[in-house]
């Protein structure tokens, strides 16, 4: 959903697509099997003012120092959400050490940049304070606005106001075992559940408590199945998310004259390619389709997990990066996980993520739930066991266990922190920030951080 997706090539592959070929297409790009190999990371941030960070910064300020990270050399793409936010995103790594090197590296460039500007990045999955506002005006964005205004609020939420961090694993082997792409695909969308609960950091929206621990789920969870969610697990993964494309809302017909892209009402890619109306889809329109799509996990040839809210701390993103490469790359980790959660999904009642109970839980109690608490706590320790063997640092081992005995052991999320500290956060004027964020008088960040 950033910036670099913001229209793409409309009169590049102008020969229409038939319904059979779009979903042979699909089941050819979005489901690259193999020894699992690469990792990569997309993290999502809030950007607030040092100074006054409860103050929304200017347009005129975010576009200038975006223009100034243009020229910076970056190992990670960097690009823009739709209401300002700052996107991270990492090449393919080949290890888990080799992708927190690289992003730590450039988010180390980011964020002196920023602070020539008196800027830095707030790690929360939801904005606690502002209304969403847009940022970036492009035919894609007013057209999603358009498509998503229709279902309510919720989408401007998710446009403008939510950040995250996204992990990247390999589909997997086309055998089965722990390392199957079926297993896979299978565990993403169970193991989802506990990630959202474990990492959950959005109580607040409009300066108040929501009543859930993850807001930024909620929000997705409302703007509806067809546009934000899974496709059913009880298919071949290739035939489900082929028949899930094909049955999802098409948000724009894009046009290359300069107009305003059309945003028809209730037409599926199926309909489309069976209509040709009001024009043909080329293969073009297919793959511009699946951006406009945005499930749990949205297979990308690669599985993309986007279920996970943006984490506090400037190297917080790194605990839920370095937990699921193990849970998903290391095959012990991997059989553990699927154990654990295979009894939670009796909860889904074989309703679709996030629109289950499951999922539904995990958003508004985070690991208050004891089920989830429970899952939580077996595979972060199956994740401590699988590191070292992912060839993890002691820093990043010792950030897992800290998270584990500050959080999971007790049953509690960065969303609970928030909560805690809620009546001392951010005066109306504050100084500066330290790199970590300032201290309360009981030793407690703010909520920059």
């Amino acid at each position: 959903m950033s910036e670099s997706q913001n229209g793409g090539d409309c009169t590049g592959h102008r020969t229409a697509v038939t319904e059979a070929e779009v979903e042979a297409l699909v089941r050819g790009i979005c489901f690259k099997t193999g020894p699992p190999r690469a990792l990569g990371v997309e993290l999502e941030w809030l950007v607030h003012s040092l100074e006054l960070p409860r103050l929304p910064v200017t347009a005129e300020r975010l576009e200038a120092v975006y223009a100034t990270l243009r020229t910076v050399p970056l190992g990670s793409a960097l690009t823009v959400e739709p209401g300002g936010q700052l996107e991270l995103s990492s090449p393919p790594a080949a290890s888990l050490m080799e992708c927190v090197d690289t992003v730590s590296a450039d988010l180390d460039t980011v964020r002196a940049v920023l602070a020539e500007d008196g800027l830095g990045l707030t790690g929360i999955g939801h904005d606690p304070w502002h209304a969403p506002r847009r940022f970036l005006h492009a035919p894609r964005y007013d057209a999603m606005e358009v498509c998503l205004d229709r279902t309510g609020p919720a989408g401007r939420h998710m446009m403008c106001a939510s950040a995250s961090v996204q992990v990247c694993v390999d589909a997997g082997h086309e055998e089965p075992g722990p390392l199957g792409h079926v297993r896979r695909w299978w565990l993403a969308h169970q193991l989802g559940a506990v990630l959202v609960a474990a990492f959950a950091n959005s109580p607040l929206s409009g300066g108040r408590p929501t009543g859930w621990q993850s807001t930024r789920q909620l929000r997705w969870t409302e703007i509806g199945a067809g546009r934000a969610g899974a496709p059913p697990l009880n298919a071949e993964p290739r035939a489900a998310w082929a028949r899930h494309v094909l049955d999802a809302p098409v948000m724009c017909v894009r046009r290359d004259d300069g107009g305003p892209w059309e945003v028809p009402e209730g037409l599926t890619f199926r309909e489309w390619t069976r209509s040709g109306s009001p024009r043909p889809p080329t293969r073009a329109d297919l793959e511009y389709h699946l951006t406009t799509l945005f499930p749990p996990v949205r297979p990308r040839g690669h599985l993309e997990l986007r279920m996970i809210d943006a984490q506090p701390g400037e190297d917080g993103w790194i605990v839920p990066l370095a937990v699921t490469a193990a849970l998903f790359d290391d095959p012990h980790a991997a059989e553990t996980a699927y154990r654990t959660v295979k009894p939670l999904a009796e909860r889904a009642l074989n309703r679709p993520a996030p629109h289950n109970p499951l999922w539904v839980d995990a958003a508004r109690l985070g690991l208050a739930d004891p089920e989830l608490r429970e899952a939580a706590g077996i595979c972060f320790g199956a994740a401590l066991e699988a590191l070292p063997r992912l060839g993890a640092t002691p820093r990043v081992i010792d950030a897992v266990a800290a998270y584990r005995d500050r959080h999971v052991a007790r049953g509690r999320c960065p969303a609970d922190d928030l909560l805690d500290r809620l009546p001392a956060l951010d005066p109306p004027r504050s100084r500066p920030a330290p790199a970590g964020g300032t201290r309360t008088a009981h030793g407690r960040k703010d909520v920059r951080t």
